[in-house]
Formats: C-alpha cells, structure tokens, sequence
C-alpha cells in the first residue's frame, strides 16, 4: 500500500520517539491526532487487523438479545443466537443494501429478538443470519433462499467480553492474552454483570482517551479532590512492556487500606461501594488494576468490581465511549445494593467527566500550530509504551516483551536490592 509524502513522514516521526528510552522520551507528534490521512492508516492497519471490544456477554444473556454498534462504517448487530452462540453480523441487508438496524430513536440499540427484520422490505433473518423470509420473490428466477444472508464477521468471546477481528487474520485471543487471563482470572468477570454505563460523544482522538486512561499522573491535577486522596498519582506505576497489552498500578493509600481492613473484619464502618471480590491477593485487593488490551481495549480491576470502557474511533478528532462497571452477582444481595448503584454511578461520571474536560482541551491545544511535542515524566511510562506499540504496528510487528523488572515501583526496588 503506498502512502504518501505527508505519512511517511509522520511514521518516521512516531518511529523515531518511540525508539528513545523512557528517561529521554517525548509526546507523540500532533499530527497523529489530527491528521485525517494518519488516522485512516491507523484504522486500516491496527484496528481492522487487531481486536475490537464491542460488548459483553451480561449484555447478551438470552437468545434473541443483541446490541447495536457501527464501526469504521461498517453497521453490526451483536447478537445471541437460539443455537446460545454469540455472533457479530453485518446490519446489511442482502436485499437492497439497508442497514436493518438504522441509528434512528425509532430503533432500539439494544434489546431482545426473535428475527432480525429489515424495515425496508420486510426480508427476515434467523439470528445466526441465514435468510428466513423474503415475500415476492417468487418470481426472481434461480433465486434460492440459501444463498441470501447477513455477512458474519470473525469474532470471539474471550473472558465474558465480544470481540471483532474485520481482517480475520489476527492471532486468537487465547493465545495473544494468555497472561491477561491470567492476572484478571480471579475476578471471574465472565461471570460479572454490567451494572453501569454512560454513553459518551468525544470531540478528541482516540489516543487522548487511551494515553489519560494508563496513566495516572494526572490523577495529581485532574482528579485532585477525587481519585487522588486515596490513589495518589505519584505512587503510580507499570510492569514491563508486553507485545499485547499494557499493565499499571495504582496504589491505594495506608488510609484506605486500614478503612477496608476494618470494615471486612466489621471493626469499622461499611467502606461505599460494593461487596468485596473473594479470593484476591491483599496487592489485588489494595489497587486498581489498569489495562490497556492493545489497540483499545480498556479495563479495570478493584477489590469490589471491574470498570470497562468501549471506545469506537471515529475519525481523528472523534470518538465514542460508553463506560461501564461491573458487579460481581453476589453484590446483587447486599441490601444496600441500590444505594451503591447511585452513589458508584455519580463516583464513575464525576471523574470521567473530569477526564472529558481535559481530554477535550489536549485536542484543542493539539490543533495549535504551536503544539510542542513535550517531555514524559517516569509517571507516564504507559503513554511512552503505547507509542512503541504504535511504531511497532506501523512496521508489522508487535513490541518484544521485555526481560528485566519495572523501571519504578515496588517490583523495581526489590530488584534493585
């Protein structure tokens, strides 16, 4: 695929930061957020050739219940079918080309059916896509119904979240996030349940969300009055770089972590939030887990549940997010579980939407011809590994996982003693 002058230039520019050590390290160039040409050789060369999170199973728990999603114009209907498979479909009729889902109030996003009907003419498909009634096409010689369905995209469902690969060529997700499994495998989020979730329209790059989403320095300006008292920003830090995804920690305080001890052992007053996960480590218990599941997928773990946030991008100065928590269904029996549903629900939107204002200001500052690509702190070592993995996948390959301890934290100073 040729590309142009402009891009090339770009890439050698995201190359050559990305080569530079951590304590040497820089902001990508802005143009990776701006420019409408770089943006579609991410889309075409990452996202269509990697996984794309689009649901997850608590979203589909019977046969008939789907959901609604569009991506890189590509309409999709992520659906259970009557055989308990979980399938994503094209929403394209085979008719006439109507998308049988359209983005209209008058068509739920979300919901449960028996066929998936398009308005247009009627034409009627069983949920695995086959073609179940079309009237008056009796007289179309040679057609047969057989041959007429809604196109199947590859996709699998890997610890209770959907996923879509457009290329069908990436490596299974078994395979690609063995060791992702296994450090969420003790939250059992298959088995979780979607509890919250907001819809967000974003008027910023999809690597604005990913980079403030791993990166927790900001927690000293952005969040100082709600994140940071009990996860401060400068205790942050990440594991060594791995080819699939990125991994960091965030501390919570002595503070905290005496106030859960006791309310545990009933010493202390009940902790806000939800029933605590069994059979977590005391260090899993006393951080939020953050993950970024490359290009986009972005989770994390507590002691009392799991946040998801599902990002579509859109274009370079667009994208759409729904974030979400998850709920672990023994929370369901505390009898404060309601309460904990609205008071986690305003914890969830007050700091995103804290995050939104920043976001959206990186992008507006980002348009700026005066827009400087600025330095890293060691805080921001995510940002500094999204970018290697950017360059990485610019060149067809992957990071190499590296062989050596974290550069900070405590798995650092143990090493170094």
């Amino acid at each position: 695929m040729s590309t142009s002058t402009k891009l090339e230039a770009i890439l050698k520019d995201v190359a050559d930061g990305a080569a530079l050590p951590l304590e040497r390290a820089v902001t990508l160039p802005r143009e990776t957020y701006i420019d409408e040409e770089f943006f579609a050789f991410e889309r075409d060369n990452i996202f269509k050739k990697d996984w794309m999170c689009l649901a997850h199973v608590s979203q589909l728990k019977t046969p008939g219940s789907f959901v609604a999603i569009d991506l890189f114009d590509e309409p999709l209907v992520v659906v259970r079918g009557h055989d308990d498979q979980i399938r994503v479909l094209s929403r394209v009729c085979a008719h006439r080309a109507m998308d049988i889902m359209p983005d209209d109030p008058s068509f739920p996003r979300e919901g449960e059916t028996r066929l998936l009907v398009c308005p247009y003419h009627k034409w009627s498909y069983d949920l695995d896509g086959s073609l179940r009634g079309c009237s008056q096409m009796h007289k179309a010689e040679g057609f047969e119904k057989k041959d007429w369905r809604l196109s199947e995209f590859r996709s699998e469902v890997w610890n209770g979240f959907v996923f879509v690969n457009f290329d069908g060529q990436a490596k299974p997700l078994a395979a690609q996030y063995e060791e992702f499994s296994r450090l969420i495998a003790p939250w059992n989020v298959a088995e979780m349940e979607l509890a919250i979730e907001f819809e967000w329209e974003c008027e910023f790059n999809w690597k604005v969300m990913v980079e403030n989403w791993m990166e927790s320095y900001h927690h000293i300006g952005t969040h100082a009055t709600t994140l940071n008292p009990s996860m401060p920003g400068e205790l942050t830090w990440a594991d060594a770089e791995r080819p699939y995804f990125i991994r960091a920690h965030l501390p919570y305080t002595d503070k905290l972590r005496a106030e859960l001890r006791a309310s545990a052992s009933g010493e202390g007053p009940k902790v806000p939030g939800f029933r605590a996960i069994k059979g977590l480590s005391e260090d899993q218990a006393n951080e939020w887990g953050l993950y970024l599941g490359f290009p986009c997928f972005m989770f994390l773990t507590t002691h009392d549940r799991a946040i998801w946030y599902r990002l579509l991008p859109i274009s370079a100065g667009r994208c759409k997010l729904l974030t979400t928590t998850l709920v672990a269904p023994s929370a369901k029996e505390d009898p404060d579980y309601e309460k904990a549903l609205v008071s986690e629900g305003e914890m969830l939107r007050n700091f995103h939407s804290e995050d939104m204002v920043v976001n959206a200001a990186v992008q507006n500052g980002l348009k700026s011809s005066r827009a400087v690509r600025g330095r890293l702190s060691h805080l921001e070592e995510p940002v500094w590994l999204i970018q290697r993995y950017l360059a990485a996948r610019a060149a067809g390959r992957y990071p190499e996982k590296a062989n050596r301890a974290p550069y900070h934290g405590p798995q650092a100073m143990q090493a170094a003693e």
